[in-house]
């Protein structure tokens, strides 16, 4: 198949003739994700993203994997100024001291599950009443950029001390965890990611 014949079936804010975006798309994103320190992760992908490309975090994605101690929030949680410091020397992350101090938060916000009686993963999916909602988009710009679902986690998340969490990147969130299904229905995707199960 052509790299343009791909382009047509598969959803197209994934261009065929990026390897490492399309990779995401095909592999990563939509796919239901139930690993609580995984959803983390991924929820501060998605903030230090705030006002920049997903592209731009996807090829920065590991060396802040590295930088950030794998995203290990015990780790992450006892930084202090100068580990802060540290980090912003390095060119293959996003330096904004902004966002790092709320990593450092946000690590903290979620060791406060290990106090509750649900998962951070638990927690999350009964936004969606357990199960991905699935959307049935033909064109991937009818879908909208923020829910009721991905407000009403956002305000949660909010309440419990998160930050970088708006409406909109909790639904970018949820859109790439398989929370919602947003894959163009002509996209082999949109099928394959309704196969995966806990």
């Amino acid at each position: 198949m052509s790299v343009t014949e791909a382009s047509k079936i598969h959803c197209p804010w994934a261009p065929a003739d990026d390897a490492v975006y399309r990779a995401y798309h095909d592999e990563e994103w939509g796919v239901p994700e139930y690993d609580s320190r995984a959803l983390w992760e991924k929820l501060q992908l998605d903030g230090f993203q705030a006002g920049l490309s997903w592209r731009t975090i996807l090829y920065k994605r590991d060396s802040m994997r590295e930088e950030f101690d794998g995203f290990d929030p015990s780790s992450i949680a006892r930084w202090d100024d100068e580990r802060i410091d540290q980090a912003l020397q390095n060119p293959g992350i996003i330096r904004s001291p902004q966002k790092i101090r709320a990593l450092i938060g946000n690590a903290k916000a979620y060791l406060a599950f290990n106090n509750e009686p649900q998962s951070f993963s638990e927690w999350m999916w009964d936004f969606v009443g357990g199960s991905p909602i699935v959307n049935s988009w033909e064109n991937f710009r009818d879908a909208p950029t923020n829910s009721e679902e991905s407000a009403a986690l956002s305000t949660a998340l909010k309440k419990r001390g998160f930050k970088y969490c708006g409406p909109v990147i909790v639904y970018a969130f949820m859109q790439a965890v398989g929370m919602i299904n947003d894959h163009e229905t002509v996209c082999p995707r949109h099928k394959a990611v309704q196969t995966y199960t806990r």
